[in-house]
């Protein structure tokens, strides 16, 4: 059965997210077809290219006639002189320096040129600037790089303005990402499934924006979503009726196992009710499993990146993510929620389950640097992996995350 995984904007385009990879290493070895799309990084190569700074052009020149029509009807407000006076300067050439500039600055992002302090200033501050002129296209959104601070002014935390977002054709640039990224595979591979994986509050409007796109072509698809996100707001999620128009199934906690089921019980005509970790909607209703699942660790298979666009994240050298781990040994930190993404504990692979992955991912996808992405590294456990690293002469370039211990 075909797949199309999804991971949406918006996040940092500096290395895959690990949700599709892991996914992907239990569908494949099962017989179902996989199309893995980093639609996040994927979206940046695109704004960063003549082909998005064209369209962008279209759209300005159309704002641009709208107000100096209006403007010889009345006198434009303070905003809308402004916004006015903004186009004007987006003249051809200031579009044509940019599409060449863009692809010289993707290019050093990309290369040793990165380690150049002045390269890398000019490049970022190039792609700043184009971000800006993006944003003018799509007024009044800020669109944003790096993505933290994208806002496209409808609030992602409101299912009402989430549902107001998705026809928005000025301010919402995902409808446009996705005519341009996700229609052409969706019309030439024709999955019978689509997962999307939500991991932070910015990502919802867009991939509800997909959701809605894809259900208004592809009717008989099954729209399944995942991520931390949706297991934080898995109580609220089966009373948003205005939602599950846009998708059938969600899948909460740990995905692996869950996701696959899924997959078996669609491709078979199964019933659903007995799936772990789902919450589904039928002619019935909305229907939240009572069972629970979570992973072995010791049974989980590398990350299987292929298919992944890995030359177009925005680093000198790929890195890789890496999970040995999953909750974190501490679980005590007041300010954070994190757990609630596991229905168990803090569980670990072996060091010599953890090495064999490490070298087999460094063989097969021709890098050395790693992230390793476990909530927080016990201390013990991570001397004994530093330890076996050295021996091993592994010679890998890593970085992760850690609790300040007393030692």
């Amino acid at each position: 059965m075909k797949n199309l995984l999804i991971f949406p904007p918006d996040w940092l385009p500096s290395e895959p997210y690990l949700s599709l990879p892991s996914l992907a290493s239990v569908l494949r070895p099962a017989g179902h077809d996989v199309v893995q799309m980093d639609v996040n990084v994927e979206m940046y190569d695109l704004f960063f290219s003549r082909r998005f700074l064209e369209h962008v052009a279209g759209r300005i020149a159309h704002e641009r006639q709208h107000l100096q029509e209006v403007q010889g009807q009345r006198q434009l407000d303070e905003e809308e002189q402004e916004l006015l006076e903004k186009l004007l300067t987006c003249t051809p050439e200031l579009f044509e320096q940019l599409s060449n500039d863009v692809e010289r600055a993707k290019k050093i992002l990309r290369s040793q040129a990165f380690y150049d302090i002045d390269q890398l200033e000019w490049a970022t501050n190039c792609l700043h600037q184009t971000m800006g002129l993006i944003s003018l296209g799509y007024y009044p959104a800020q669109i944003c790089f790096p993505p933290i601070e994208t806002d496209i002014i409808y609030k992602p935390f409101m299912s009402s303005e989430i549902i107001e977002s998705l026809d928005d054709d000025q301010i919402n640039i995902y409808r446009d990402v996705y005519d341009m990224l996700i229609r052409p595979v969706m019309e030439r591979d024709q999955p019978q499934m689509v997962g999307i994986s939500v991991v932070q509050q910015k990502q919802l409007i867009p991939t509800f924006t997909f959701c809605k796109m894809i259900k208004d072509a592809f009717p008989k698809t099954h729209i399944t979503l995942g991520g931390n996100i949706i297991t934080r707001i898995r109580d609220m999620l089966p009373g948003m009726e205005n939602l599950w128009e846009l998708f059938d199934s969600a899948i909460v906690y740990e995905g692996e196992s869950a996701y696959l089921k899924l997959t078996e019980a669609i491709k078979n005509g199964n019933d659903f009710s007995t799936l772990p970790n789902l919450i589904y909607k039928d002619e019935k209703g909305v229907h939240v499993n009572k069972e629970v699942f979570a992973e072995s660790l010791a049974e989980l298979p590398p990350p299987d990146f292929d298919g992944l666009p890995l030359e177009k994240y925005f680093v000198p050298q790929l890195i890789l993510p890496y999970l040995a781990t999953r909750g974190c040994y501490w679980g005590r930190c007041t300010f954070c929620d994190h757990f609630q993404g596991y229905v168990e504990g803090f569980r670990t692979k072996q060091v010599d389950h953890i090495v064999e992955e490490i070298h087999f991912l460094k063989e097969k996808y021709g890098t050395r640097f790693f992230h390793f992405t476990d909530e927080s590294y016990p201390p013990a456990l991570f001397q004994k992996l530093s330890r076996r690293l050295i021996d091993d002469k592994l010679d890998i370039a890593w970085t992760t995350h850690m609790r300040f211990e007393e030692s």
